[in-house]
C-alpha cells in the first residue's frame, strides 16, 4: 500500500491571508485562506484521495472514512482502528493568520461528550515562520478564577483593549517554535504567523474574546463565554512554550495520549522506524522527497499506511510526522 495523497480543503476566514496557496504551489483565486485542511475524516469534510501514480487506482476519489472502512487496521494500525473505528483520529492543518484570531478554548474530552457528543481538543502548532514581532498567545499570565474570567470577558474594551489581553501570556513567535495546547488552555494566533497544527478530530471551539471584530455582515462575532468558563485551565504555568532538540535530524516534539509528533531532516538518505501500530502523517515543511514511492514537496502532506509506516526517505527536505 503506497502513502496517500489527499485533495486540500482551502477554507476562507475572516482573518485569513495569502501564504498558503504560494506555500503550497497551487493556483487559486479564493480570497483570504486561513487554513488549508490536508487531512480530515471531519464529517462533511472528509478528505478525497488523489492519484498515486498507481496504473488503475480503485482508491481515487475515496474519502477517508471510506478507505478506512476498505482497509481497516492495514490503513490506520490494529490498535488505533479498535480504539476509534472508522473515525480518522487527527486532523492536520496549515494556518495563515493575516489578522489576529480570537482568543479561545477547546472543551476536553469529558466535557465535550457531555455537551456535544464527541471528542474534545487538544492541538498543537508548530510555527513555520513568522513576521517580526508577530505574537502567540497560550496560557495565563497571572491566576484568576472563573468568577474573575466572566467579569473580564464582558468588560467592554476600551480604545480596541479588553482587559482579557492583560491577564494571556503573550510570546514573541519565531520560527521552529513549538506550542502544545492540551484542551482548556487560553490560546490565540496572532497576526504574521504561519504555521501547522495538529490536533484531535473535533471543530468544537468556544470563543472568548474577537478583538472587537465584526463579521461580514457587520455584527459582532458570536462568543461563548458561559460556555468556556467550565472548560478553561485556570492554573498558571511557568512555560508554555515547548522545548526540543533542533539539532537531531528526528526529535520528538509531542507525546501525548492523543498524537506523537516528530521533526524530520533529512539531506540525503533517512530509513525511519517509529515502532508503531499507527498511521503516520508526514506534512512537509520544506524541500521535496520521495517517501516509500511517492514524490512530496514543501506544502504538500501524505497518509502513509500502518502496514508499510517503515520510512524510507530521499532528498533534501524537513517534515512533521503525527501518528498515535
Amino acid at each position: 500500500m503506497k502513502p496517500y495523497k489527499f485533495e486540500p480543503y482551502l477554507k476562507t476566514t475572516i482573518w485569513g491571508g495569502y501564504q498558503i496557496a504560494p506555500f503550497k504551489g497551487i493556483y487559486t483565486a479564493q480570497p483570504n485562506i486561513g487554513e488549508s485542511w490536508e487531512i480530515s475524516g471531519v464529517p462533511g469534510h472528509e478528505s478525497i484521495a488523489v492519484e498515486r501514480g498507481l496504473v488503475d487506482d480503485v482508491d481515487v476519489g475515496l474519502n477517508l472514512t471510506q478507505l478506512i472502512d476498505k482497509y481497516k487496521g492495514l490503513l490506520i494500525g490494529q490498535k488505533v482502528y479498535k480504539r476509534f473505528g472508522n473515525k480518522f483520529p487527527l486532523l492536520v492543518k496549515f494556518i495563515d493568520s493575516r489578522q489576529d484570531l480570537s482568543v479561545q478554548v477547546h472543551p476536553d474530552d469529558k466535557l465535550a461528550m457531555e455537551r456535544h457528543g464527541c471528542a474534545g481538543k487538544t492541538e498543537m502548532w508548530y510555527v513555520i515562520k513568522s513576521d517580526v514581532g508577530s505574537k502567540i498567545y497560550a496560557g495565563l499570565s497571572k491566576s484568576i478564577t472563573p468568577d474573575d474570567y466572566e467579569q473580564l470577558a464582558y468588560t467592554e474594551p476600551v480604545n480596541g483593549h479588553s482587559p482579557m489581553q492583560d491577564v494571556l501570556a503573550t510570546h514573541e513567535a519565531h520560527e521552529g517554535d513549538l506550542y502544545f495546547l492540551p484542551a482548556g488552555r487560553l490560546h490565540a494566533i496572532g497576526a504574521g504567523n504561519f504555521l501547522a497544527e495538529i490536533q484531535q478530530t473535533s471543530d468544537i471551539t468556544y470563543r472568548v474574546y474577537d478583538f472587537g471584530r465584526k463579521d461580514a455582515h457587520g455584527n459582532p462575532r458570536e462568543l461563548h463565554v458561559e460556555q468556556a468558563r467550565d472548560a478553561i485551565d485556570y492554573q498558571v504555568w511557568p512555560e508554555y512554550r515547548t522545548s526540543y532538540d533542533s539539532t537531531k535530524p528526528t526529535s520528538q516534539l509531542i507525546n501525548c495520549p492523543y498524537f506523537v509528533v516528530h521533526r524530520v531532516v533529512v539531506q540525503v538518505a533517512q530509513q525511519i522506524d517509529f515502532h508503531c501500530d499507527s498511521f503516520i502523517i508526514v506534512m512537509c515543511l520544506w524541500g521535496e522527497a520521495n517517501i516509500n514511492g511517492i514524490h512530496i514537496r514543501q506544502g504538500e502532506t501524505i497518509l502513509v499506511p500502518a502496514c508499510e509506516n517503515i520510512l524510507y526517505i530521499f532528498g533534501n527536505a524537513t517534515f512533521l510526522t503525527a501518528t498515535i
